[in-house]
């Protein structure tokens, strides 16, 4: 019993005593989510406790400090005492959170024992110099056929997988949890449904690869600033741990949900929304967080970024859509029409890039991928053609070539859900598909 308690004993030996004045401001307004503080100078960033409330400020104006609840409004009332707590702008991280889920506070969901960690990460990152990322050289194995071969992932790239809802994305990157090779998992559940986080933590939180996964899940119906408070807390966990030289994993699902909480949070300040209803902070948001992935020159870890981003109505210009691929390393589109035709993944290859790829792999394998994403291309664009019985055999080489291989292309293309295929068994079936053909 006494083990127990040696990590809570041992925080509160290494705590600092404040013996000044307790000091607290008193609510003047709640507007829309928006609450309004008088008498407490707080800095953008603190959390502040109202009773049995937490709030975080998120900006100040003509002497009063603007804060929004971590929960609902209900039942709080004017004059309510409001005291600031914690280190502003600091998330803790540490070893202890390997093994548990938790909430966007870093508190457990997964009923067991408070984490006790002495350890804080900034929640907005460590920024670095841009010579101090050290460059994508190596394959990352994403345990996923079709990506290993078509469009290689390297340790350290930053990748986005694109589509719209009930494509199959959270299935894709549950693929990809259960079949790649990392020390460290972080997985941020943001802004998804409460049925998909108990899923995934039930599959995801047993066995051996419990003690190197964390994740950090708030549901769709949590407030805003809890949202994005989660997705940092994610960031700052991998940070952590590549700052200790270890290769991180980090999955984010969703990177649509975070500038959702980040445009709710900038309307609720009075921020324009500019780019189809989203404000201009609300995008920078989104490049804020992708970059702090990547490789760490100074101490040899790296964290590989994978990013759901959701297409609003299947729109790839979405402006959240199109402010990710312009920042990612590389993106994953997945296709409704392929999806509706029963394959899985459906990962449209003539849309999908890595931008790393000629850079980690062999002549021969980029060969045979570029010669994969001709012949599904061509046979694509003239799928309309072929199944009318309108194109003449012998007109075009490469579309009678794709078309005779049509079947064995979608074949490689598919994979069960929840199987593995290594990277090195994914280029030698891609060899053994073109090879002797090409």
């Amino acid at each position: 019993m006494l083990n127990l308690l040696d990590p809570l004993l041992a925080d509160l030996a290494g705590a600092k005593i404040d013996l000044g004045p307790g000091r607290y401001g008193l609510v003047t307004a709640c507007d829309g989510g928006l609450v309004e503080v008088s008498g407490l100078s707080a800095p953008v960033g603190a959390l502040c406790s109202l009773g049995d409330r937490t709030a975080e400020v998120i900006g100040f104006r003509n002497g009063r400090t603007l804060m929004m609840l971590l929960g609902d409004t209900v039942l709080l009332r004017p004059g309510a005492k409001v005291r600031a707590e914690g280190r502003p702008g600091m998330l803790p991280v540490g070893e202890a959170f390997l093994g548990r889920a938790v909430d966007g506070e870093g508190k457990p969901i997964d009923g067991g024992a408070p984490i006790h960690t002495r350890h804080a990460w900034p929640a907005g990152g460590v920024r670095s110099a841009a010579l101090d990322r050290s460059p994508v050289r190596q394959c990352f194995d994403s345990g996923v056929r079709a990506l290993n071969a078509l469009t290689t992932f390297g340790i350290g790239q930053r990748i986005g997988i694109m589509a719209g809802s009930g494509v199959g994305k959270s299935v894709l990157i549950d693929m990809i949890a259960s079949g790649a090779e990392a020390e460290v998992i972080v997985v941020g559940l943001i802004g998804e449904r409460a049925r998909e986080v108990s899923d995934f933590v039930e599959r995801h939180m047993i066995g051996d690869g419990r003690a190197r996964t964390c994740v950090v899940a708030v549901p769709a119906d949590h407030a805003p600033n809890l949202r994005l408070r989660g997705a940092m807390l994610a960031t700052s966990l991998a940070e952590h741990f590549r700052a200790q030289g270890r290769q991180v994993l980090l999955i984010m699902d969703s990177l649509t949900r975070v500038a959702h909480a980040a445009r709710e949070i900038a309307l609720l300040l009075g921020e324009p929304g500019a780019a189809r209803g989203y404000p201009p902070s609300a995008l920078a948001t989104i490049t804020k967080l992708v970059e702090r992935a990547g490789n760490s020159a100074v101490s040899g870890g790296a964290i590989t970024g994978l990013y759901t981003v959701l297409a609003d109505g299947d729109n790839q210009d979405d402006p959240v859509v199109d402010t990710a691929r312009s920042i990612l390393d590389g993106h994953v589109v997945l296709s409704r029409d392929l999806a509706q035709r029963g394959q899985y993944p459906a990962i449209d290859v003539a849309a999908s890039l890595s931008r790393v790829m000629s850079d980690i792999v062999t002549p021969d394998h980029a060969t045979l991928a570029r010669q994969f994403r001709s012949l599904s291309a061509s046979y694509e664009a003239n799928r309309d053609l072929v199944l009318m019985g309108a194109y003449r055999a012998g007109s075009d080489p490469l579309l009678d070539r794709a078309i005779a291989m049509h079947d064995a292309l979608t074949a490689f293309l598919g994979q069960p859900a929840r199987s593995v295929v290594a990277l090195d068994e994914s280029v030698a079936a891609l060899t053994a598909l073109l090879g002797d053909d090409g």
